[in-house]
């Protein structure tokens, strides 16, 4: 019998239930990623009012409980009787969704927080949120428990005059959250890019739990030190960062650019001071501005014979590092995701105020218009040499009908779903991998030596290295713009390396390769670094494994200390027989996998690290792995 279907089976959830109920949607998921994006909410308001020009710094503390703190010296959130809901406008803005200084209502030009969400969210996923406000001589408070009113607005006490602004504390729901735990780090790389973006906003974050930390971010230069920083790991071609800024049409401009002795091209875009990572109409202003103004100088001046052809955009923007950062009143987002701008007057804006103010640059610094010329033309010439090679390799496979390496041992399973790729430094290890493995699903790849740095490579050179043909033939997707992640024959990629120094540079190079050629690989989990124990432990005729000195520690108490434990301790693959190699780190129902996962990340700090640990710059790779050593384990030194 069916069920009955009719308008008292329709519910009204009231309020917030329907934030609580269906979290993801507002916040996009309940993981960890959507618990710091609770803090994003709250500092994206206190950072509207900065970008209206009324608040100065923003406090951000990480409490012992895991609560969190935002404190703005802002105007302070309204307190007066929003006429409609007949109570305080703070509690409106708490308490019922889609409501706020956003939508219309003339409160902000500008504003950045996801979808205006903001405050009333935060609010419906807490255990208990508090605000307080001050405001014109009177501090107000009022508290909420899982969305709702605890008390009315009140005033607890007096303040100065001059004194404004507003204070939230919230404790994130443990009923709703995977995770309830904040990371630091994450918190820092986030309110490290906000500062950027907004010259002159100091942000300071504190951690007051075990470890105690605290940032001061602060910076006047505002996308000009944003591009310094991301620079440091790399030699820059000329000491001065192009800077321009301007309105036009309703839109507020800033761009910051400069190249650098890399390869790779480091741009990202930014609205309302949230980021694009796919890019949208103020990106294609830029690069239409940059490619015309460029090749227009070079013609001009020379630089490009009149029967040389015009420099691509990828060209110029070779070694470039650069932020376009625009504030719109009305942001159009494009795209599933919506991290795409689709405002037609942006690409406008960008490009009249960049194509005006660089043909300045260009034509007031000309030895530096020489040095992004010639840069360019160079770059021009490697990309002909590497279509050649490309277009020979192109050639080859359709005659040899994709012929794969001939140190691949493939799987006879043809189905990418079920199939694995090992990628095994060296050839003793590749041996065991070639005998442990499971022929109908796993395949091994076996490496000779270090891979190319392809930091350090131009595309040529990178085409051209026997070790990178053979994975890109092996996964069939092809690289750049011939990617296509639908040919893509093996589901898992994994990297195999020994638990080393060694092996931990090979683990990053591969990473390296990946991420700027494939980083569609890495962005849909097909990436994993397998993990293979470091520790044998036999007892008595038995054995057991240990992946890090803590599991060693485990054993050891229970099998009890003595003369009879035998402990290996393994410096590489190579010392493991193929049924060991099977057991410990291949064999899909016992092995650990680690999936290399940056979808959380800011991608600007993941740029910057793969430059940090792999460009030419040694004191920031020093101080890279100090600061992060107390994340790296088992390394062999």
């Amino acid at each position: 019998m069916s069920q009955e279907y009719g308008a008292d089976q329709i519910q009204i959830l009231e309020g917030l239930e329907a934030v609580r109920k269906r979290p993801g949607m507002y916040i996009g998921s309940t993981s960890i990623r959507g618990l710091h994006h609770l803090v994003y909410e709250i500092v994206d308001n206190a950072v509207d009012e900065a970008l209206a020009g009324y608040c100065d710094s923003i406090d951000v503390t990480i409490h012992e409980d895991n609560s969190i703190t935002v404190i703005d010296d802002g105007r302070g959130i309204p307190v007066g009787i929003q006429k409609k809901a007949g109570i305080p406008a703070v509690e409106v803005a708490f308490t019922i969704l889609h409501a706020g200084g956003k939508f219309g209502g003339g409160g902000y030009k500008v504003s950045g927080g996801l979808h205006g969400v903001g405050a009333s969210v935060v609010n419906a996923l807490s255990t208990w949120l508090e605000v307080e406000i001050r405001q014109e001589g009177k501090i107000y408070k009022q508290r909420y428990e899982k969305g709702k009113t605890k008390y009315p607005l009140k005033i607890v006490g007096d303040c100065g005059f001059e004194e404004h602004g507003t204070k939230v504390t919230f404790l994130p729901d443990d009923e709703i959250f995977e995770e309830t735990t904040y990371e630091y780090d994450t918190l820092k790389v986030r309110l490290r890019e906000t500062a950027f973006l907004t010259k002159n906003l100091k942000i300071i974050l504190r951690d007051e739990r075990e470890e105690k930390h605290e940032h001061v971010f602060h910076y006047e230069g505002g996308i000009k030190e944003f591009v310094h920083y991301l620079n440091k790991g790399k030699s820059s071609l000329y000491s001065d960062v192009f800077y321009c800024e301007g309105t036009k049409d309703g839109v507020y401009v800033e761009v910051a650019m400069q190249h650098n002795d890399s390869y790779t091209e480091n741009i990202y875009s930014f609205v309302n001071n949230i980021n694009t990572p796919e890019g949208g109409t103020h990106l294609a202003g830029f690069k239409s501005a940059l490619t015309y103004t460029i090749n227009d100088y070079a013609r001009k001046n020379k630089l490009l014979k009149e029967s040389e052809t015009n420099l691509s955009g990828e060209d110029i923007r070779e070694g470039l590092t650069g932020i376009i950062s625009v504030k719109i009143e009305e942001p159009q987002f494009e795209g599933q995701t919506k991290q795409k701008l689709g405002n037609s007057e942006a690409r406008g804006a960008v490009d009249n105020i960049l194509r005006e103010q660089m043909t300045y640059f260009l034509e007031q610094n000309p030895s530096i218009s020489r040095i992004i010329c010639e840069k360019s033309i160079m770059a021009q010439r490697a990309r002909a040499a590497a279509r050649k090679a490309r277009d020979l390799t192109r050639r080859k496979t359709a005659l040899e009908g994709m012929a794969l390496p001939g140190k691949l041992a493939d799987c006879s399973d043809k189905n990418p779903e079920n199939c694995e790729i090992y990628i095994v430094e060296g050839d003793s290890a590749g041996g065991s991998a070639k005998t442990a493995r499971s022929r109908n699903t796993q395949a091994i790849l076996p490496l000779r030596g270090k891979i190319l740095n392809v930091e350090k490579a131009r595309l040529d050179k990178i085409y051209a290295n026997a070790e990178i043909k053979a994975m890109i033939t092996a996964f069939g997707t092809g690289i750049q713009e011939d990617f296509d992640v639908t040919k893509l024959r093996y589901h898992k990629i994994i990297i195999m390396t020994d638990a080393d120094v060694d092996g931990a540079h090979i683990s990053t190079l591969l990473l390296t390769f990946l991420y700027r050629f494939m980083p569609e690989l890495i962005h849909e989990g097909h990436v994993y670094l397998a993990q293979p124990p470091l520790y044998k432990v036999e007892k008595n005729k038995k054995v057991w494994y240990a992946y890090t000195d803590e599991e060693l520690e485990a054993i050891l108490k229970e099998v009890g200390r003595d003369t009879n434990n035998k402990i290996q301790r393994y410096k590489g693959l190579g010392e493991m027989d193929a049924e060991q190699l099977w057991e410990t780190t291949m064999d899909p129902e016992r092995r650990i996998l680690l999936r290399v996962n940056m979808e959380d990340d800011s991608q600007a700090e993941v740029d910057l690290t793969f430059t940090t640990l792999m460009g030419d710059q040694v004191e920031p790779r020093r101080e890279f792995i100090e600061a992060n050593a107390k994340y790296v384990k088992n390394l062999d030194v």
